[in-house]
């Protein structure tokens, strides 16, 4: 690859602005690197693109015998655990990839608690050869639980319980967990999820990788791309030339200096739906703590501009938008010339559907900034395995950064565990008698 992806801030903040937070992004980066910040135990998102390589083999060994056996793999996971594989599967796969019949067939359980959901994936499931991947640390977590229970049981009925052994692999901690313990007890296939990995930084680990490998992509191309990113925005890259680096700074500047409380993660390629979804998870459950954070949304454009774009253009003026551009479709499309014109759009016969949408993302951007919403932009040349690994840790380690420069912990989530304890208490899990009856009092 001759290019990387390429970060700008100058539509949205001054460089003055931004190269003030240099001694504070560099604080930050020491952290990171000599780990001496927050949350210094998890950390093992750092290296990991150099760290896995030695696995790669077996994670696509892996990936080719379900491939060979399954009409349907059900990845099972929630947040971290699935999240990161979906948008690079989706990123790269037929939009249609559901009406094409390809095989195997990518679907998700464990993600929600829709009773309607899993009955109708359980009778899709019924006339198909389908495995499971089941990625989870404690294998405790509710909704993976919850689903593995279900599919495991459907899965031995159709298959019997050896043959479903063989088409069922476990993603979780190396030594201890309920999913630990029943893979061992069982024989399952496992990979490890490392004590020093935390769920949303755990995409370039096999809880991503395998997933991706499934649908067929090229994990090797994505892990090359992350690896090169991780020496693009290493603490030797100069602050200047640093991507991560000056993200992280210019997106501090405009939630502590200007007062932006809101970032929109702006797309032009609905195959980055997903994306997004990602990125929201990365950056709220890093940032969102204390009474801190930049709260992320995102947009689908030019669609959600029929939709959000009156608010973004005329609302209140506390958002930013980061864009990410794509340079070169992987497909052309011409527009044909029409004898009637009665839709008046021959002026554009002869011109790439993507020359349109180019100029739809330049004229967007340039009415949002007249309306007082700074923007910035992140180019990538492709969307292909090798300019998204770029892009997964392009994200992360601005993240690491950025939740430093915050003064937060980057890497723990005390805010999640409040609803599981009132879940538990209000369906009476043993060991939650007090807490059952205090809440019950409340209703």
């Amino acid at each position: 690859m001759t290019k990387d992806i390429h970060f700008s801030y100058a539509k949205a903040v001054s460089t003055e602005a931004v190269a003030a937070y240099k001694e504070q992004v560099a604080q930050a980066q020491d952290q990171l690197v000599n780990g001496t910040g927050k949350g210094n135990d998890f950390l093992g998102w750092m290296n990991l693109p150099a760290d896995i390589r030695p696995q790669l083999a077996d994670i696509q060994a892996t990936a080719d015998l379900l491939r060979r056996e399954c009409e349907v793999i059900v990845c099972i996971g929630i947040g971290g655990s699935y999240l990161g594989a979906k948008a690079v599967i989706d990123a790269l796969s037929s939009s249609f990839a559901w009406l094409e019949g390809n095989k195997p067939a990518i679907v998700y359980a464990g993600q929600n608690i829709g009773e309607d959901y899993l009955y109708e994936l359980q009778a899709l499931l019924k006339t198909k050869k389908f495995g499971i991947i089941s990625i989870s640390k404690s294998g405790t977590t509710t909704e993976p639980a919850l689903a593995f229970r279900l599919l495991k049981t459907q899965l031995e009925e159709q298959q019997g319980k050896e043959a479903a052994k063989q088409l069922i692999v476990c993603i979780t901690d190396a030594k201890k967990g309920a999913l630990r313990t029943l893979a061992t007890q069982e024989g399952y296939k496992t990979f490890v999820i490392e004590d020093n990995i935390g769920g949303r930084f755990s995409v370039l680990s096999p809880v991503g990788l395998l997933p991706i490998a499934c649908a067929g992509l090229d994990i090797n191309a994505l892990i090359d791309g992350a690896e090169r990113m991780m020496k693009v925005c290493g603490i030797d890259t100069p602050f200047e030339e640093n991507p991560a680096a000056q993200y992280a700074a210019a997106r501090n500047s405009l939630y502590a200096e200007q007062g932006k409380k809101i970032e929109i993660l702006v797309n032009y390629h609905p195959k980055l739906h997903n994306v997004s979804e990602w990125w929201k998870q990365l950056y709220g459950e890093s940032e969102g703590k204390e009474g801190k954070g930049i709260f992320p949304a995102s947009v689908d454009f030019t669609t959600d501009l029929h939709s959000m774009g009156q608010y973004i253009q005329d609302g209140e003026r506390h958002l930013f938008e980061t864009v990410i551009s794509v340079e070169e479709p992987n497909y052309t499309v011409p527009f044909p010339h029409d004898e009637a014109n009665l839709d008046g759009l021959n002026f554009l016969a002869g011109k790439r559907v993507d020359e349109v949408n180019k100029m739809a993302e330049l004229g967007t951007m340039i009415a949002h900034i007249d309306g007082g919403v700074p923007n910035m932009k992140i180019t990538l040349p492709k969307i292909n395995e090798y300019y998204l690994g770029e892009l997964i840790y392009f994200f992360e380690r601005g993240c690491g950064i950025s939740g430093y420069i915050l003064g937060v912990n980057p890497f723990n989530q005390p805010g999640v565990e409040a609803y599981k304890k009132n879940m538990f208490a209000l369906l009476d899990k043993p060991g939650y008698e007090a807490e059952s009856a205090a809440i019950k009092a409340r209703l």
